[in-house]
């Protein structure tokens, strides 16, 4: 992965910029979150950086910060139904999309972790591979998606207790897998999935 924190940093000066990105895209069950985030000029913490090189308590640690200094944040979820229905790269994009057009402030310029995004409502937009390692408002709005995806799935975890959701967050662990192959669906399970680990258990 390119980038540390040390070189998380803004892109162009005078821009109001918008970082955005998801989580969740690799799970077998569960929402994938999306989050857009304006941060003010120069903002800077030391613990910021890509969230998936972060610890989950440096990551609890950052959300309230990010939430409070932030000049404008939101956090959209596409559940897996719908994921099932557009792909979930689709999912992915409609979910960032969502979350700009809940932004109390219209950015300049949309700055979209990866190498995939569509045109809307006018946005100027910039897609970065390793932008979550590379800019801060992309670093800060992958932090935002992690977080509030994982407490979601905490939640949904106390429902259905069986699949381990409070530690592998809904992706294939062998817990998860074992538990599918003994219960079988839930209603939020991505039937668009399809885990050779479990075939043909999963779609007799």
């Amino acid at each position: 992965m390119r980038g540390t924190a040390h070189l998380l940093g803004f892109k162009y000066e005078g821009l109001v910029e918008a970082g955005c990105d998801e989580a969740g895209r690799g799970p077998l069950a569960g929402p994938v979150y999306a989050a857009a985030v304006i941060l003010p000029p120069a903002f800077h913490h030391p613990l910021l950086n890509d969230s998936k090189q972060m610890s989950r308590q440096a990551r609890e640690q950052l959300r309230p910060v990010i939430e409070r200094e932030a000049l404008a944040w939101a956090v959209e979820a596409v559940d897996a139904a719908e994921i099932d229905r557009v792909n979930i790269l689709s999912a992915s994009i409609l979910g960032m999309q969502r979350a700009v057009r809940r932004l109390q402030v219209r950015p300049d310029l949309l700055l979209v972790d990866g190498n995939r995004f569509r045109p809307f409502d006018g946005y100027r937009y910039e897609t970065v591979v390793h932008g979550d390692a590379t800019y801060a408002c992309i670093a800060a709005a992958s932090v935002l998606a992690k977080t509030w995806r994982d407490e979601h799935m905490c939640a949904l975890a106390r429902e259905y207790p069986q699949y381990g959701w409070e530690h592998n967050m809904g992706y294939p662990t062998e817990e998860h897998l074992e538990a599918i192959r003994r219960y079988g669906w839930t209603p939020y399970h991505r039937r668009s999935f399809h885990p050779k680990a479990l075939e043909p258990t999963l779609f007799d």
